[in-house]
């Protein structure tokens, strides 16, 4: 019996990249990645009158980055009593901020080097319990992948290749992908990932209910292994 997890992918990918951008261009303040190294260096959450003592900022100064920082997802808020008492009197929590645990990651072209990775990983811990050859689990799972990602709802094949940061393009009636997010990775181990994207996008041709085209393997330099070709 297969074991392993179904990867469920909910947020839109174009909004979390804009969102991921978002964060990183925050950074480039001064002032506000100083604050964010401090935070991030220290054992305990911070607050923000440790935050402008350690770095000799004004507290309004240091409470208006740290709201940002905390804003953009880059930093967690969280309330706690200082004191160490509970109850009446016991003054109000402070506010403190520490490293958020949201992962920010934004690449230019688009790559999406964690759901290969984490298609890999399924794959290998599913071949060790069950003894299937590793490369038939990693097809069949990159499959089930693309046809949950092709499942109603998910917009059409154009919209759901480009969220996903495939640049496709209509080039002599078949769908060229311009860029591959597998790039770093298919370049080292080339049949096992071009082997992984291609039932990967014939899981999103089949999840689409796409009959227009069939998923192949066209290796060109400077563009995705996988090719859209017109169903004759």
């Amino acid at each position: 019996m297969a074991v392993g997890f179904t990867l469920v992918f909910v947020d839109d990918p174009m909004e979390v990249r804009d969102a991921d951008v978002s964060a990183v261009a925050a950074l480039d303040e001064p002032t506000r990645r100083r604050l964010y190294d401090h935070v991030v260096r220290q054992p305990e959450a911070v607050s923000r009158d440790d935050a402008a003592a350690a770095l000799g900022l004004a507290r309004q100064t240091a409470a208006f980055h740290l709201d940002r920082l905390a804003d953009e997802s880059l930093l967690d808020v969280v309330y706690e009593r200082r004191s160490g008492r509970a109850g009446p009197g016991a003054g109000r929590p402070a506010k403190l901020y520490r490293r958020s645990t949201k992962q920010i990651a934004v690449s230019f072209p688009d790559r999406r080097y964690e759901l290969a990775g984490r298609l890999l990983a399924q794959s290998v811990e599913e071949s060790a319990a069950t003894g299937a050859p590793v490369r038939e689990v990693l097809h069949r799972k990159a499959e089930e992948l693309g046809e949950q990602l092709g499942e109603p709802g998910g917009g059409g094949l154009f919209d759901l290749l480009e969220r996903y940061g495939f640049e496709p393009r209509h080039e002599e009636g078949a769908i060229e992908l311009g860029n591959c997010p597998f790039h770093a990775l298919a370049r080292e181990s080339t049949q096992t990932v071009c082997g992984m994207n291609l039932h990967l996008l014939r899981g999103v041709l089949h999840g689409l209910g796409e009959r227009e085209y069939t998923a192949c393997l066209s290796p060109r330099p400077g563009r995705c292994c996988v090719r859209l070709e017109p169903v004759a």
